[in-house]
């Protein structure tokens, strides 16, 4: 049985402000539902917060008021690629935060929970992408 067609990737531009991280998850999680996804719900959600909070404070973090993006969509049949960008200078790092920091678990997290991840320097104006993929394990995507 073939899989049903995919819905167009979906893109978001918006202002680095933390009121924009619940904005973005809703965004993924529509793209979910339409394209008949629901296991990978929970997951993108939670993978696409952490991703769009760290590039909302690094852009807090170095003045930087470049909005940021994120887009969504099929990189195979099953396989979904989140990327978010921003402007703000350096790379996020997948550290160890003490029991006490009350941040730094963000890309701990999306290298735990996505199949694939990385950052790179893809996207609109300079600065960096967080990106990960869902699905992939799926072997026909």
């Amino acid at each position: 049985m073939e899989d049903p067609p995919r819905p167009a990737d979906v893109s978001l531009v918006f202002p680095p402000h933390p009121v924009w991280v619940r904005t973005a998850r809703e965004t993924v999680r529509t793209l979910l539902t339409a394209s008949h996804r629901p296991e990978l719900t929970d997951i993108a959600m939670l993978l696409t917060s952490e991703a769009v909070t760290n590039a909302v404070n690094a852009c807090s973090g170095h003045g930087c008021s470049a909005p940021v993006t994120l887009h969504a969509g099929w990189a195979g049949p099953r396989r979904l690629r989140v990327l978010v960008h921003d402007e703000a200078p350096g790379r996020p790092d997948c550290r160890a935060p003490g029991p006490d920091e009350e941040g730094g678990r963000g890309i701990q997290l999306i290298s735990r929970g996505a199949d694939a991840w990385g950052v790179c320097g893809h996207g609109p104006g300079r600065g960096k992408a967080t990106w990960f993929e869902l699905g992939r394990s799926d072997p026909r995507g």
